[in-house]
């Protein structure tokens, strides 16, 4: 295998006998072949739409099949092996539409690709076209290719929960596709894939307004709320991920039943959505924190747990029966739920004796999303006009496992007390719980919400700069982000492709970037890793 997509790669190059994050050589070369598979689906879609021929349940599998491959996601061959197939009979039936619109008939390569029927030999397959380094011509311009195979990823993921929400366009679709195809070629230049790799980060800013749409046309816009790190005496159901719409499922089927709803990782910000949390008040509070604690917290959990996206660590025996699996996500031996009837968690949740008792804790606000934020955006511009206020600081992006990454809260607890902190996504939960204080009553921690809602800090950004008429790179602001899979290398595409510089990238700078493409990056985003908390909040406010 040869695996390098997230940050904890073995020994920061690659994984190459078993994933850092559990995936076996066999799941990681199933992946591969999945990948192949849909680039062949990409081309024939591709050649549709030159004739006028579109396929939507192509589309929106080309987005779950690619999110199933996403570090921490699926885990189990047989899903895998079920997206190959499926990705040949979308393709197959789509050559005949194709054809008989009068277009392209004869195809080669993965839009010829035939699976084998057998496990081993769909891993021998998988092996054959596998992305490793020593098959490239050129490393910079392998590099950029895994760069857009990444991010595509990662866009995939953000359709994905746009399109359950009824939110789409085909411009991403369409994009997604060409895309997938390019990446067989050898015909295009460094300075192509420079482009493509800029125009994923265009497609997937487009693609987290959609999804924003879609969560604030469904549960309405967020709202600042306390969320309790406590818990209520009683029986107790745990969700973890990122989708809300299998949320609202889940809180549906709960109403009336006295069972408690427990939001775990980047599900937090769901508290702060009014459509959520003021229509289901049995949705309580937060238990514990990001998702590379979930072996300890999950074991401690009384009840079952259901992992909505991505996230999933391999599951310990002591509590592997009681995790419940939905949509891409997938482990051997772990029950998955085909549709959104949560039947089977309700009367686990029902048998199990829960929480014994109540236990108070503390509370963390949730819920500064784009629209609460810029509804105070006079007092924060006067704020800052004042000299109250005098830095802003965006400090997430992912968490994960790595000692280092202490980093983030040892910046958050030494940034000056006349700064404000932004936050989103996972890495939040390295100070979540700090309290702060406020600057004129402005929280001076303000919790955006998923990584999903990154959208909501580039509007933030956005109209902060419109307000005191500068270019972005002109305000008191600084980007200290934390990545680790492949969302996180979509939005560092979507803000360089907003022009945006002097991005602060930890804890490590990405495997798959070479040397030229890392100068690349400095010479023109003076994008550069970490060093110390000190040194860096010396250098963002002006030495």
């Amino acid at each position: 295998m040869f695996c390098n997509q997230c940050e904890q790669t073995a020994k920061g190059q690659a994984c190459t006998k078993i994933g850092v994050c559990g995936k076996t050589e066999e799941v990681d070369l199933l992946q591969d072949l999945l990948v192949y598979a849909l680039q062949g689906l990409s081309e024939v879609a591709n050649e549709g739409r030159k004739v006028g021929v579109e396929d939507k349940e192509a589309d929106v599998f080309t987005c779950e099949a690619l999110f199933s491959t996403l570090t921490n996601v699926n885990f189990d061959p047989e899903r895998i092996k079920d997206y190959i197939f499926k990705a040949v009979e979308l393709r197959d039936r789509l050559k005949e539409k194709v054809k008989a619109a009068g277009g392209k008939t004869d195809f080669s390569g993965p839009a010829a690709f035939v699976p084998a029927q057998s496990m081993e030999e769909l891993i021998k397959q998988g092996d054959e076209v596998e992305l490793r380094p020593e098959k490239a011509k050129d490393q910079d311009i392998f590099s950029l290719k895994l760069t857009t195979l990444y991010g595509l990823k990662g866009v995939a993921a953000y359709a994905y929960h746009a399109q359950e929400l009824g939110q789409e366009d085909t411009k991403v679709y369409a994009f997604m596709h060409e895309a997938m195809a390019n990446l067989t070629r050898d015909d295009l230049s460094l300075n192509d894939w420079v482009g493509i790799a800029l125009k994923v980060g265009e497609i997937n800013l487009r693609t987290m307004e959609l999804l924003d749409a879609a969560h604030t046309s469904t549960f309405g816009h967020p709202e600042p709320t306390p969320v309790p790190l406590g818990h209520k005496k009683g029986k107790a159901i745990l969700v973890s991920g990122h989708d809300l719409k299998d949320l609202e499922a889940l809180l549906k089927q709960t109403e009336g039943k006295g069972i408690y709803v427990y939001t775990h990782g980047e599900m937090l910000p769901a508290h702060g959505y009014p459509g959520l949390k003021k229509k289901y008040p049995h949705l309580y509070g937060h238990y514990g924190t990001a998702w590379q604690n979930q072996t300890k917290e999950f074991a401690d959990f009384p009840g079952p747990i259901v992992m909505t996206t991505n996230c999933l660590v391999p599951p310990k025996e002591t509590y592997k029966d009681r995790v419940f699996t939905l949509g891409p996500v997938g482990f051997p031996g772990v029950k998955h739920l085909k549709e959104l009837d949560f039947t089977p968690v309700i009367q686990m949740a029902e048998s199990m004796e829960g929480f014994t008792e109540d236990k108070e804790g503390k509370t963390v606000l949730t819920g500064f999303a784009r629209n609460a934020v810029l509804s105070v955006a006079d007092k924060v511009i006067e704020a800052v006009k004042g000299g109250a206020v005098k830095h802003f600081f965006l400090v997430g992006g992912c968490d994960g496992a790595k000692p280092v990454r202490n980093y983030y809260t040892e910046f958050v607890e030494k940034v000056p007390q006349d700064c404000i902190i932004l936050t989103l996504a996972c890495g939040k939960f390295r100070f979540f719980d700090k309290d702060l204080g406020d600057i004129g009553g402005i929280p001076r921690l303000l919790d955006i919400g998923q990584c999903n809602d990154a959208y909501s800090a580039v509007q933030i950004a956005l109209a902060l700069a419109k307000a005191f008429n500068v270019d972005v790179n002109e305000l008191p602001l600084s980007l200290i982000v934390s990545w680790y899979e492949q969302k996180a290398v979509a939005i560092l595409l979507s803000l360089l492709y907003l022009g945006i510089k002097n991005i602060r990238l930890g804890p490590s700078l990405p495997a798959f970037i070479t040397p030229n493409v890392l100068n690349f990056l400095v010479e023109n985003y003076q994008i550069k890793p970490i060093s110390t908390p000190d040194e860096d909040i010396k250098a963002c406010l002006g030495g």
